[in-house]
């Protein structure tokens, strides 16, 4: 079993995300991360896609996204081929004796302080996964009052332009 991250290139319009989304479930595929956005062209959104599986079965899900009406593109997102990132928000309980070693936790790792109130802080960190995880882990020992993930998203390394895939 391995993991792929796909860098789907779809066109902005209702009801793509249920497409694409309905071919994993109607397969029954687990999608692991889901991240969509519009790109800097209006018309088309980018949709970062990672799921597990062992290797006929990724090669398949491509396949089958790379048939879908709405799909541009498609391009496996590799690890050193690509720069993938996930943001954080961590709300932490945080009185005024916690208050400086969540802050020493959240500075080693370059995180921000992007709340402070009377017993807690929240804290934002981007990075790619394992960073993620290793700062959730440090900070499981405090009181985490809430989390949210982001889920994966990324673009491949190098000089390409989304006009490219235009008709």
């Amino acid at each position: 079993m391995r993991r792929m991250v796909l860098s789907i290139l779809v066109d902005n319009t209702s009801g793509v995300l249920s497409r694409v989304s309905g071919l994993f479930s109607r397969r029954g595929y687990n999608i692991d991360s889901l991240t969509v956005s519009e790109t800097q062209d209006e018309k088309l959104s980018r949709m970062t896609v990672a799921v597990t599986g062992d290797d006929p079965i990724l090669e398949q899900i491509k396949k089958q996204v790379a048939k879908l009406e709405d799909v541009r593109e498609i391009q496996e997102l590799k690890e050193f081929e690509s720069v993938c990132r996930e943001l954080v928000l961590v709300k932490v309980a945080a009185g005024k004796k916690e208050r400086e070693s969540v802050i020493s936790v959240a500075d080693i790792f370059r995180a921000k302080i992007v709340d402070v109130a009377e017993e807690s802080l929240m804290v934002e960190l981007t990075g790619n996964q394992a960073k993620i995880d290793a700062f959730i882990n440090l900070l499981s020992s405090y009181t985490i009052l809430e989390l949210v993930r982001t889920g994966l998203t990324g673009l491949g390394r190098g000089a390409r332009d989304i006009a490219d895939y235009m008709d």
